[in-house]
């Protein structure tokens, strides 16, 4: 029986739709044929990826820095290559984005400046491993260098105002300003961080009122009585005379290691030999705050100072403004004027002070051939860079020094 709705379609053997060969013509694979890039073009991509890859590296992870003087003597030494790790205490993102990459802020060959301040951003910083601990071993950008003389970059601006006043060093030489990521980089060991009192006591240094570890290798100045050291004693053992330190007669001074001490006492044959500082209200050099209050401070008789803390408040008066001018006015960004009556910030009067951020304080290892907080003061957060972390390469006059390579800092510097 069929049904009236149901229909049985026929084909012809091999015209079935499912199977049947479509015309010629819509059955064509195009071929694409890929153009070879010109040799130069592979090799721009390539440098190109190698600047990106470096410039994270270099602001996420670590970043290569040289030690160009002996401030840190004996625990690292000039010549010195190390990694700094960015990771330790958290990558800052950078403060003047456009920069050229892999350069800090001067030209190579040419010179000038190697940012643009059109574009800047706010202190910002990602999470890291942990903070600066007391006693690490940090780099970080140095305080002072918001204004240089391009004459001398190395050297401290306010020291040649100090020296030879205001006006002098603006008509005499070239003076710019740089932002806190552009400030040369500076590397010494946190002995302060924020909430610490600092003071140092005949050459010793003490840290909330206890002496503080001394490490084996840091340097300091010590004189010997009678007759001086043997030379090829000295050359052997890297023993330098003292020059900073004024000459007696029938006593010699010397710079060398703390561990070095029993060793030259040896050599001495029996003289006196002991560790030499500045006594008390020697003014034999300024140190910070160089103010008349502090003008019996040295670099071997100073403090105490309290090392500030982000949301702890001060009372303002005439005597401690000296410690604290450059936070309020240069590191936090305040309006600061100073009357007769007390003191105005951002134009409301004010007796006191709240710190926004943490700072540290930085001495270097070679106590008496280093220019540290004592003549500096505080370092603020924002400054700080990373955490040194190991010598991967070191040479001397002599050549490569082998025994230093691929060591922690932390093996070398305690």
């Amino acid at each position: 029986m069929a049904f009236p709705f149901s229909r049985t379609k026929t084909t012809t053997p091999g015209t079935d739709p499912a199977s049947a060969v479509p015309p010629t013509g819509l059955n064509r694979t195009k071929t694409v044929v890929k153009k070879k890039k010109p040799f130069w073009r592979e090799w721009l991509d390539a440098a190109v990826f190698a600047i990106v890859a470096a410039t994270l590296i270099r602001l996420f992870l670590v970043e290569a820095y040289t030690i160009p003087t002996g401030s840190m003597e004996g625990s690292l030494l000039v010549n010195d290559f190390l990694f700094v790790s960015k990771l330790s205490y958290g990558p800052r993102l950078p403060m003047t984005p456009l920069a050229v990459p892999l350069v800090h802020n001067t030209m190579p060959l040419t010179g000038g400046k190697s940012y643009s301040e059109a574009v800047k951003w706010k202190y910002r910083r990602l999470p890291g491993f942990g903070h600066v601990e007391r006693y690490d071993v940090v780099v970080f950008n140095f305080p002072n260098g918001d204004t240089i003389i391009q004459e001398y970059p190395d050297q401290d601006y306010y020291q040649f105002v100090r020296a030879y006043g205001h006006a002098a060093v603006q008509s005499q030489f070239h003076v710019m300003t740089r932002p806190v990521d552009k400030k040369e980089n500076y590397i010494k060991r946190c002995v302060g961080v924020p909430g610490d009192i600092i003071a140092v006591k005949d050459g010793q240094l003490y840290v909330n009122n206890q002496l503080a570890p001394q490490f084996p290798k840091s340097k300091t100045t010590f004189y010997v009585k009678g007759k001086p050291l043997n030379f090829d004693f000295m050359e052997e053992n890297e023993i330098r005379a003292d020059e900073t330190t004024p000459q007696r007669a029938d006593t010699f001074f010397y710079s060398f290691q703390l561990n070095q001490l029993e060793m030259v006492r040896a050599a001495a044959g029996g003289a006196p030999v002991g560790p030499y500082f500045y006594p008390a209200n020697a003014t034999t050099e300024a140190v910070f705050p160089y103010d008349a209050p502090y003008a019996g401070w040295n670099r071997d008789q100073y403090g105490p100072v309290v090392v500030p803390k982000a949301g702890v408040t001060v009372a303002l008066n005439a005597t401690n403004i000296a410690l604290y001018r450059r936070i309020i006015a240069n590191y936090e960004g305040n309006t600061l004027v100073e009357t007769a009556g007390g003191f105005v910030i951002n134009g409301q009067a004010a007796t006191s002070y709240t710190f926004k951020q943490d700072y540290y304080w930085m001495m270097g290892d070679n106590r008496h051939n280093s220019l540290d907080s004592r003549y500096w003061g505080f370092v603020p957060e924002d400054h700080i860079v990373g955490k040194a972390w190991f010598v991967w390469l070191s040479y001397g006059s002599d050549g490569i020094r082998w025994s230093r390579l691929l060591r922690s800092i932390k093996t070398l510097a305690e």
